[in-house]
């Protein structure tokens, strides 16, 4: 799995919390903070749901088109734990 283009999308998310310090640092309104807050984590949520859309399409597509019972049941298992984690 190639996730070069999620490499990108993180150091971008890297930019953005250093510049929430930065306006921390200058002691900038809160609300503008926020705002910045709100932008950074849902530009980690969308890495979060390419890897996952990636994760779906690639390693669960390959167990669930083959022969073996367990490995089904091992990424049943895998993405109800996570959808679990994601949901708290």
């Amino acid at each position: 799995m190639d996730h070069q283009d999620k490499l990108v999308a993180l150091r971008r998310i890297e930019g953005q919390v250093r510049g929430l310090q930065k306006m921390i640092d200058e002691r900038r309104y809160c609300v503008d903070i926020l705002y910045a807050v709100g932008a950074t984590i849902g530009a980690l949520r969308n890495v979060e749901s390419k890897i996952l859309k990636d994760h779906l399409n690639a390693c669960v597509k390959t167990a669930f088109t083959g022969k073996s019972r367990s490995e089904k049941e091992k990424k049943i298992q895998e993405i109800y734990e996570l959808l679990e984690r994601i949901k708290k």
